[in-house]
C-alpha cells in the first residue's frame, strides 16, 4: 500500500477508534441484556472457536475491572472471521463454577477495531477475586479470574506481584508465563516489549529468530498481536490476574523516540498510530478521555492498592526527546559526554512536560505506604567504560537510548523523589534483558550521605526471552557502577515481589532453558527491602 495510502487508511481508522470506543463503553455501562445469538454466532463462525486468543482483564480499582478478549477464529487468518459486527455476552461471577453471577450483560465486536471487546465492569466490590467469561453463540471463552484493588482507606497485608518484559517470539518459548500463572499473583505487571515488530508468522516458537514481515501496517500489528497471544502460557497467565501494562519501542520500532524512528521514515506517524491501535485493540486498558486521539495515546495512569502501594506506570516512549547526537539517523547509539554535548541540555525529556508535572503531583498526594514507578528501562547509571574523572568532567561510556541518554531528565525525577516525601519509592524496570538491584543516588561518583541521599531502590527484572549480553560483560558493568549491586544476564524469566507493610521482598526467577516450554524454574537471588530504610537490607 503506497505510504499516503496507508496514513489515510490509519487516520480513518483512528477515527473510528473513538467513536467506537465510547459505543462499547456505551453498552458496557448500561449492562445492556444479550439478544439470543446461538444461530447468530454458528453463521458467522463457521463451526470455528471464536476465543483463540483466550481472554484477560486488568486495570483494576476497588470497584471496577477491564475484561477483554478479541473473537478471532484463526490466530493467523484474520479473514477467517467476517467483518461484520457480533453481539458477544459476558459474565462476571463470585465463584469459579459461575453460581453466584454479579455482573453481566453484552458488547459489540466491531471489525473497525479488529472484534476486540473491551468491557469497564463497574459496582464490584473491593479486595475479592471474580471469575469472569465470553460467549458468542454456543461457544463459551476460557474462564479467567481477576481481582479488584482494595478500598482506598485500607492497608492490605500483602500483594503478590509478577513482573515481566520483552517477550520476542523468535528467542525462545513462553514457559515463564507458565510460571507466573502458577504462582496466582494478585497483579502482573508488564514493562515493556509485548510484541517485537518482525519474525515470521507461525504458531510453534521458532528453533533460531529469522528477520522477516516486519511490521508497518494496521494489519500487520494486528497479526502480530494475534501470534504473540495465541500462544497457552501467556493466555495462561492473563488468566490468572489482571495486569497493568506499559509499552516500550518494540510495539512500535526499535529504538523509536516520540515521532522519529531508526530510518527516518517520514510516514512514521502512520505507522505509529496503527501500532497504538492495534495495542489497545489486544490489551485490557481502559482509557482516559480522549482516548486514541490524532495518533496519540495517554499510557501513563495511576493505580492505587489501598493504603499499601501506589503504582505509577510511566510512559517513556511517546513524549520523549529524540536521541542525542545521532543527527543522520536515528535510533541509539553510545557515546561519551565529552563527544556529545547534546546529552545534558536541560530542556531534553524521557517523559515529556506534562507526564514529568503528573508523576510529581502523583508523589506529592500519595498516602501508601510504598510507591512503585512502573517503567520500561533501567534508571541506574550504567557505563559500559570504566567512570574516572577527566578534569571537572566526568568520563564513561552510555547508551543513549535509557535513561543514561537523558541525565537531566533523570535528576529532575530524583528531584522529585527527595521533594514530594513519598514513601518508600521503587523503580521497576525492564527492557534490557537483565536482572539488576540497584541503589539510585543523584551523584554515581560521590559517596553516599547527606549529600548524596538514597532517592530509590530499583529492580529490573530480565527478559521472557529475548536474548542478552554474556554474563561475564554484566559483571563488568556491576564492577564498574556503584549504583549496581547485582546484574544476571545469562538467564531469562521474570520478577516476583512480595509486598508488605514492613517490607518488600524480590525474588529474581529464571528458568533453566528458556527454549523448552516445561523448563524448571528457580530463584537466582532474593532482596529485601525494608520500610523507611531505602536500599538492599
Amino acid at each position: 500500500m503506497p505510504p499516503a495510502r496507508r496514513a489515510a487508511v490509519s487516520r480513518r481508522a483512528l477515527l473510528l477508534t473513538a467513536a467506537r470506543v465510547s459505543a462499547l463503553a456505551g453498552l458496557a455501562a448500561a449492562g445492556v441484556s444479550s439478544p439470543p445469538a446461538r444461530a447468530a454466532g454458528n453463521r458467522y463462525g463457521n463451526g470455528q472457536y471464536p476465543f483463540t486468543l483466550g481472554v484477560a482483564s486488568g486495570a483494576p480499582l476497588p470497584d471496577a475491572v477491564v475484561l477483554w478478549t478479541r473473537i478471532l477464529h484463526d490466530p493467523l487468518q484474520a479473514s477467517a472471521t467476517p467483518p461484520v459486527a457480533l453481539p458477544v455476552r459476558w459474565e462476571v461471577a463470585a465463584d469459579d463454577a459461575f453460581r453466584t453471577i454479579v455482573a453481566q450483560g453484552a458488547a459489540t465486536a466491531l471489525p473497525e477495531l479488529a472484534h476486540s471487546v473491551h468491557v469497564d465492569v463497574r459496582g464490584l466490590s473491593p479486595a475479592r477475586w471474580y471469575w469472569y467469561r465470553f460467549m458468542l453463540g454456543d461457544a463459551v471463552s476460557p474462564v479467567g479470574r481477576t481481582r479488584t484493588a482494595p478500598a482506598a482507606q485500607d492497608l492490605p497485608a500483602a500483594l503478590k506481584l509478577a513482573v515481566a518484559s520483552c517477550q520476542h517470539w523468535e528467542f525462545g518459548t513462553y514457559a515463564a508465563h507458565r510460571h507466573i500463572a502458577a504462582a496466582a499473583p494478585d497483579l502482573v505487571a508488564f514493562v515493556g516489549d509485548y510484541i517485537y515488530e518482525w519474525g515470521p508468522y507461525q504458531l510453534r516458537h521458532p528453533a533460531r529468530a529469522v528477520r522477516a514481515d516486519e511490521s508497518l501496517t494496521l494489519a500487520d500489528y494486528r497479526a502480530r498481536y494475534a501470534q504473540y497471544k495465541s500462544d497457552a502460557d501467556l493466555q495462561a497467565a492473563h488468566h490468572a490476574a489482571p495486569w497493568i501494562l506499559a509499552w516500550d519501542d518494540h510495539e512500535v520500532a526499535n529504538d523509536y523516540a516520540g515521532l522519529r524512528d531508526e530510518r527516518l521514515d517520514a510516514q512514521f506517524a502512520a505507522r505509529r498510530a496503527a501500532a497504538y491501535q492495534a495495542y489497545y485493540e489486544h490489551q485490557p486498558l481502559r482509557l482516559p478521555a480522549p482516548g486514541i486521539q490524532n495518533g496519540m495515546m495517554r499510557m501513563h495512569q495511576r493505580y492505587d492498592w489501598g493504603r499499601l502501594a501506589r503504582f505509577h506506570v510511566l510512559d517513556n516512549r511517546q513524549y520523549r526527546a529524540v536521541q542525542a547526537c545521532t543527527p543522520e539517523r536515528g535510533g541509539s547509539t553510545s557515546v561519551r559526554p565529552r563527544d556529545c554535548g547534546a546529552l545534558r541540555d536541560p530542556r531534553r525529556s524521557m517523559l515529556g512536560g506534562e507526564q514529568e508535572r503528573w508523576l510529581e503531583q502523583g508523589l506529592k498526594t500519595s498516602a501508601a505506604r510504598w510507591n512503585i514507578l512502573a517503567q520500561q528501562t533501567l534508571m541506574a547509571q550504567c557505563s559500559q567504560l570504566p567512570l574516572a574523572l577527566a578534569g571537572n568532567s566526568r568520563d564513561g561510556r552510555y547508551w543513549t537510548d535509557g535513561w543514561d541518554g537523558y541525565p537531566a531528565a533523570r535528576q529532575r525525577l530524583y528531584d522529585v523523589l527527595q521533594a514530594s516525601g513519598a514513601g518508600n519509592p521503587l523503580v521497576l524496570s525492564g527492557d534490557v534483558h537483565t536482572f539488576y538491584a540497584a541503589e539510585l543516588r543523584p551523584d554515581p561518583l560521590r559517596p553516599a550521605g547527606r549529600a548524596n541521599p538514597l532517592v530509590a531502590t530499583e529492580f529490573c527484572g530480565t527478559s521472557v526471552t529475548s536474548s542478552s549480553r554474556p554474563q561475564a560483560r554484566t559483571l563488568q558493568y556491576v564492577e564498574m557502577n556503584a549504583q549496581l549491586k547485582y546484574g544476571r544476564s545469562d538467564k531469562r524469566g521474570f520478577m516476583l515481589l512480595e509486598v508488605r507493610p514492613e517490607r518488600c521482598v524480590v525474588d529474581f526467577r529464571a528458568l533453566e532453558d528458556v527454549q523448552d516450554a516445561a523448563s524448571k524454574i528457580a530463584t537466582v537471588a532474593q532482596f529485601t527491602v525494608l520500610e523507611g530504610k531505602p536500599g538492599l537490607a
